[in-house]
C-alpha cells in the first residue's frame, strides 16, 4: 500500500532530504585522491548528527557504518575502508537522514580527479537518465512508465539497466511501497498518486547489467568488472507533477558546476 503525505509530511520530509543533500555536499568538498573512504565515513556520521538528525544507514538491517560508498565496479551498499581513493577512481556515496520521524536518502556519483572518457560518459547518462525518470512521475502514470523511461534512455546508450536492485517509497520508513524499478513496460505497475514520496535511483553499468552479491553479504559489483553509476534524489507528486525535496545544488556549489537541470522540478529556483 502506498502511504500518502500530507504537505506538512512532506515539508518535514525535505528537511531530512536537505541535511542528506548537505552532507553530500561537504563530502564533495573532502573528497580527493589519498582520502579514505571511511574517513569520509566519519565526518558524514558527525556532520548529520551535528544537523539535528541521525545518520539513517548506520545500523539499519545490520549495515555498520553512516555512508555506503561503493567504487568503480561496485554498484551500491560498499562498505566504507581505509584504503585511499585513487586519481581515476568514481564512487557512489548514498546517505540517509532521520529527522522528524522522516527519512531523507539520496547519492551522488563522485569522479576522483581525472576519469576516463568512457567513464564520465557514463555518470552524465546515468545523472540525465535520473531526471528523464523524474519527468514520469507524473499522477495518472504508473510506475513501470518511469521505469521504461529509464531503461529505454540508458540502453540506448548501450549501457546495463540492473535489475535486482530498485528504488523505492520513502516515509516513517526508509523502505515503502512502491518499489521503483529502472527498466519496465509502459502502462503496468502501480497507479502514481498525489501525495507519493519516492527516493529513484537508478544503477546503471557500462557492461553488462548482471551483478554479484559479494560474501560480506552487502557489497554488490557488476558482473563483468566494468564501472557501475548511481544517482539518487527524493521527490514528491505535489499538484500532479513532481517536486524535488532533494537537491543536488550543495555538490555543484563544491565542485564548481554550474546547471539548471533540477529547475523544472520546483516551483521556485533552489538557491542556497
Amino acid at each position: 500500500m502506498i502511504i500518502v503525505k500530507t504537505r506538512e509530511e512532506i515539508e518535514l520530509m525535505r528537511e531530512s532530504a536537505l541535511i542528506v543533500s548537505k552532507t553530500l555536499g561537504m563530502i564533495a568538498s573532502e573528497i580527493k585522491p589519498g582520502v579514505s573512504t571511511l574517513y569520509l565515513d566519519k565526518l558524514a556520521e558527525t556532520f548529520i548528527r551535528d544537523h539535528g538528525a541521525e545518520p539513517a544507514f548506520l545500523g539499519m538491517y545490520g549495515f555498520p557504518n553512516s555512508l555506503c560508498m561503493s567504487p568503480n565496479s561496485q554498484v551500491v551498499h560498499g562498505i566504507p575502508t581505509d584504503k585511499p581513493l585513487e586519481e581515476g577512481d568514481i564512487i557512489s556515496v548514498d546517505c540517509g537522514a532521520l529527522k522528524n520521524g522522516f527519512y531523507g536518502d539520496h547519492a551522488y556519483t563522485f569522479e576522483i580527479g581525472e576519469v576516463a572518457p568512457e567513464t564520465k560518459k557514463l555518470l552524465q547518462v546515468t545523472k540525465e537518465s535520473l531526471y528523464v525518470g523524474i519527468r514520469q512521475l507524473r499522477t495518472g502514470n504508473r510506475v513501470e512508465d518511469v521505469g521504461n523511461a529509464i531503461q529505454n534512455y540508458c540502453e540506448s546508450h548501450g549501457y546495463g539497466v540492473v535489475r535486482e536492485l530498485v528504488g523505492h517509497g520513502l516515509g516513517q520508513k526508509m523502505h515503502e511501497e512502491p518499489e521503483m524499478p529502472n527498466y519496465g513496460k509502459r502502462g503496468r505497475g502501480k497507479l502514481l498518486i498525489e501525495g507519493m514520496v519516492v527516493a529513484l535511483e537508478p544503477m546503471i553499468n557500462m557492461g553488462t547489467k548482471n551483478i554479484k552479491q559479494h560474501k560480506d553479504g552487502w557489497t554488490i559489483t557488476t558482473a563483468d568488472g566494468k564501472p557501475s553509476a548511481h544517482f539518487e534524489h527524493d521527490i514528491a507528486i505535489i499538484d500532479g507533477k513532481p517536486e524535488l525535496l532533494s537537491t543536488f545544488a550543495y555538490v555543484n556549489k563544491a565542485l564548481g558546476i554550474v546547471t539548471n537541470e533540477e529547475d523544472e522540478f520546483r516551483k521556485v529556483p533552489f538557491v542556497i
